[in-house]
């Protein structure tokens, strides 16, 4: 009797060494970015990271990838469909191929300021717009602003003419490609995170970013002119795959939803503050020319651009680009 208790003892000893474990394995949630961890999205991504910990200790992890390291823009998109990540925030640009309407924001000299940008993006169709990519299987989330683009060169972009003949560095957009072409500039699709190289190397003789990027990968040292055209936006829309939110537990998605929404809110707020530091802390460093647009300059430069609307108007919509020229309005 004793030897039997003895096995019965150490079976039961055994089972509970090798019976798997009870607690759940925490949800696991990457974040891909292209930008560094000071700019808005970055800081944003971060600020997620922060809140979710907090309200979900042991359930979520979340897992933040700045700089292209984990995936770039071109196939962040690929990946997340697949299951690989599970939250990214590509430039509104990088939206091409899962719906034309959101060409809309890389239309030039569109948006008077970035007031009018969030008015539109608040607006009901502006948030209807989020939901344009869900029949490719994604959901957008919501906006993160950068800014208005400036141009940057390594000789003075005061007039249209100064672009002809140049190679500018732009997104894979093809509203960005006729907005250079009709200029006489050379477009150049690159990932973001090779732009530095591009510059520094002269492969390229320009780009177009918003303050926050320029100062953030030092474009501003291999540039020693900046335009302040404000011609365009660079904005990001947070997305993630439709399978993913719908699996999430009932318990943890509006959670993951209201984080999102504050970090989102945050990185708007730094955004804005970034804007104005990082265009002073350019002009600061006289490492570039910061040059100002009179207005019969601009308004050369809207005469020369605006045509690309026409040309893109039956892929985003007549309507569509009214709205947001109503937004200008306040």
């Amino acid at each position: 009797m004793t030897f039997v208790k003895s096995l019965l003892t150490a079976a039961i000893a055994c089972a509970a060494l090798t019976s798997p474990i009870t607690h759940a394995a925490p949800i696991e949630i990457k974040f891909s970015h292209v930008v560094a961890e000071n700019t808005p999205k970055g800081r944003m991504a971060n600020r997620f990271e922060e809140l979710v910990e907090q309200r979900l200790p042991g359930k979520v992890d979340v897992k933040v990838y700045p700089n292209s390291q984990l995936f770039g823009d071109n196939k962040v998109l690929e990946a997340m469909l697949l299951g690989d990540v599970q939250l990214a925030a590509p430039s509104l640009s990088k939206f091409q191929k899962y719906t034309k309407q959101l060409q809309l924001f890389d239309l030039p000299f569109l948006f008077d300021d970035m007031a009018a940008v969030e008015r539109f993006q608040q607006s009901d169709v502006g948030q209807k717009l989020l939901q344009s990519v869900e029949k490719k299987g994604l959901v957008g989330m919501g906006y993160i602003h950068n800014g208005m683009k400036q141009l940057s060169a390594y000789a003075p972009l005061k007039l249209p003419a100064d672009a002809k003949g140049k190679k500018f560095r732009i997104q894979t957009s093809d509203i960005l490609a006729a907005q250079f072409e009709q200029v006489g500039g050379i477009p150049l699709k690159k990932p973001f995170s090779e732009v530095f190289t591009l510059l520094q190397t002269k492969a390229v003789d320009g780009t177009e970013n918003p303050w926050s990027n320029i100062y953030s990968k030092k474009f501003h040292e291999v540039q020693p002119y900046i335009t302040e055209s404000n011609h365009g936006l660079l904005d990001y829309m947070v997305v993630t795959s439709k399978e993913f939110l719908m699996e999430l537990p009932e318990d943890i998605r509006p959670v993951i939803e209201q984080s999102l929404k504050e970090a989102i809110a945050y990185g708007n707020e730094v955004a804005a503050e970034k804007t104005l530091s990082d265009r002073e802390a350019i002009i600061n460093s006289g490492r570039s020319e910061v040059i100002a647009m009179s207005e019969d300059e601009r308004a050369q430069w809207v005469k020369a651009m605006k045509p690309v609307w026409k040309q893109f108007e039956g892929q985003v919509g007549k309507e569509l680009i009214q709205a947001a020229l109503d937004s200008n309005q306040k």
